[in-house]
């Protein structure tokens, strides 16, 4: 017997979203390994680099967080709309990326330590903030639906950490191996493409958020 899937009256399957905040999970682990080892064959393996790369991944989450719940608290925002489009922006952003650091490691590659640190900071600062901006956004429409708060940020959580790990654990032991960095960056990219223009599809024919 098929169980309806259908987000509450949304028009978007629960199993699509599911799916796609998982491989959401598994994009922000590739991008997170793949930019720490970039920015340390860049800027070289100090302690200064290392924190400065996971600070600014745990800060940028943290705050993401904070300014996709502040959005998400504002009537008639559309979610869905939203999610998608930060999930093609983190992607576009990835694209870019090795790029990015290699350019800005050319140009201050004589500078200090301190200042080493603080620019791999500011580098991933920006895509992190927008990863930590989809689970509160995706909470805040699944809540719409489901009327349920805490089934919402128990399933969505579940789910994102489950990608993460899956993604964390198919990055140590074989993309990164198999692709390498700059490869695996790209199958991030595509995935999170994949991912946005997916949420946006189902956005626009029949999944729009109703507050």
């Amino acid at each position: 017997m098929e169980i309806a899937l259908k987000d509450g009256g949304l028009g978007l399957p629960r199993r699509v979203l599911f799916c796609v905040f998982a491989v959401s999970g598994v994009c922000a682990l590739l991008y997170q390994l793949v930019w720490q080892r970039a920015l340390l064959l860049i800027y070289g393996s100090n302690i200064e680099s290392v924190t400065m790369v996971v600070s600014a991944f745990m800060l940028g989450l943290g705050l993401g967080s904070l300014i996709g719940g502040t959005i998400s608290k504002k009537s008639g925002m559309p979610l869905l709309f939203l999610f998608g489009c930060v999930e093609i922006l983190i992607g576009l952003y990835g694209a870019v990326s090795l790029a990015l650091f290699s350019k800005v490691g050319e140009m201050t590659g004589d500078l200090s330590p301190l200042i080493t640190g603080v620019l791999c900071f500011g580098l991933v600062l920006l895509p992190t903030l927008l990863m930590g901006s989809t689970l509160p956004l995706l909470v805040a429409h699944y809540v719409n639906s489901s009327k349920s708060v805490g089934y919402s940020v128990s399933m969505l959580y579940f789910v994102n950490t489950l990608g993460a790990g899956i993604g964390a654990f198919l990055a140590a032991f074989f993309v990164l191996g198999w692709l390498g960095l700059s490869q695996s960056i790209l199958l991030a990219v595509v995935l999170n493409i994949i991912a946005g223009i997916t949420i946006l599809y189902c956005w626009k024919k029949g999944g729009r958020d109703v507050k």
